[in-house]
């Protein structure tokens, strides 16, 4: 998985070393994957960030998205790029020394592997794939047509914050932007899948976006989530996902901290492989890794129907390292795990 490192000097002209805790910036896991081609800058109000270019590489090999991540020096200089929730929703900072923490809105995922059921379906691309937390496959719809239809069943109530709306580029045909690249259609929400209240409204939009958020004016109590078409440029209605975001109505008890974590380096110094108990009913962990147990920047996610045996490739060699662990669900995250070195 490619990724962003950095040499340090202490001139512009160098000579540059290269950085023991290389890489910087380093997203493997999540919904979208990938954080190299990575710029660097500061906000108005001082705080670091970092870009980098995810992968998607259906249409063509270099087909990329753009993702943003915090970023930032530690009392140290180390400089370190916070990919944890990457892409989940995150507050824009509003002033200098926000930390990652404070940014991240703590909605949680609610629509991984939920039951989706479509209007209709073209060729072999079901409705299942827009809750696969995959950009790279998609459901497409038999027309693109007025009235066409997603609906997510969540499982359970819950007070939902805000949804994605992804789409994909199947055939669509655009080559360029002209005045019918807009994209309209309405979001609704049930707590039956019975009677639907409209949550937001689009049907009047303007422009095109590929990749809609909508954040819910407050939550939405609701179990169902519905797309319900009205209009896309594209030649065929594709969406990639349909990613729903809150909490579970109530609330509940954060998930429970993984326990029996491992972490053997191999022969080739640059790989390790970690390992975890699982934790029943959780929707993925984070585990997260660095030089020492306070410098624990980097993040892999893995959601909690993939193994419990990660295959870490990233290390500097002679390099030693420290890994924790975490769970999440609907309700949180859990507590970290003690930090343990890898071996």
């Amino acid at each position: 998985m490619y990724s962003t490192g950095v040499y340090t000097a202490d001139n512009p002209l160098g000579p540059f070393t290269y950085a023991p805790y290389n890489p910087v910036a380093y997203k493997p896991g999540g919904f979208v994957q990938g954080a190299g081609h990575g710029n660097t800058f500061q906000d108005v109000y001082g705080n670091w960030w970092n870009t980098g270019t995810p992968w998607i590489a259906v249409n063509w090999n270099f087909e990329r998205r753009i993702g943003l991540h915090p970023a930032g020096f530690d009392a140290d200089g180390q400089m370190f790029v916070d990919t944890r929730f990457g892409d989940f929703p995150h507050w824009l900072p509003t002033k200098a020394g926000q930390t990652s923490a404070e940014l991240f809105t703590g909605w949680m995922l609610l629509s991984y592997r939920k039951t989706a059921t479509a209007s209709s379906t073209l060729d072999t691309f079901p409705a299942s794939r827009v809750t696969d937390e995959n950009p790279r496959t998609f459901w497409v719809a038999a027309q693109n047509r007025p009235g066409e239809w997603l609906t997510i069943d969540l499982g359970a109530m819950y007070d939902v914050t805000a949804v994605q709306v992804d789409y994909a580029d199947y055939k669509s045909g655009l080559y360029g932007t002209d005045s019918n690249a807009v994209t309209r259609f309405r979001l609704l929400a049930s707590d039956d899948g019975q009677k639907w209240a409209a949550v937001a409204d689009l049907s009047a939009e303007q422009r095109d976006r590929p990749n809609a958020y909508l954040e819910m004016t407050s939550p939405v109590r609701a179990r169902f989530v519905k797309y319900e078409h009205i209009h896309v440029g594209a030649a065929n209605l594709a969406i990639s996902d349909i990613r729903v975001f809150g909490r579970r109505w109530g609330g509940g008890p954060r998930p429970k901290t993984p326990q029996r974590l491992s972490a053997q380096r191999q022969a080739d110094q640059r790989n390790a492989v970690i390992s975890w108990q699982a934790v029943p009913g959780v929707v993925g962990y984070n585990v997260r890794w660095g030089i020492a147990p306070t410098k624990l920047y980097e993040t892999y996610q893995r959601f909690a129907d993939e193994r419990t045996t990660l295959d870490l490739r990233a290390l500097t060699v002679g390099q030693g390292y420290w890994v924790a662990i975490e769970s999440f669900d609907e309700n949180g995250v859990s507590a970290l795990s003690a930090a343990v070195p890898i071996r």
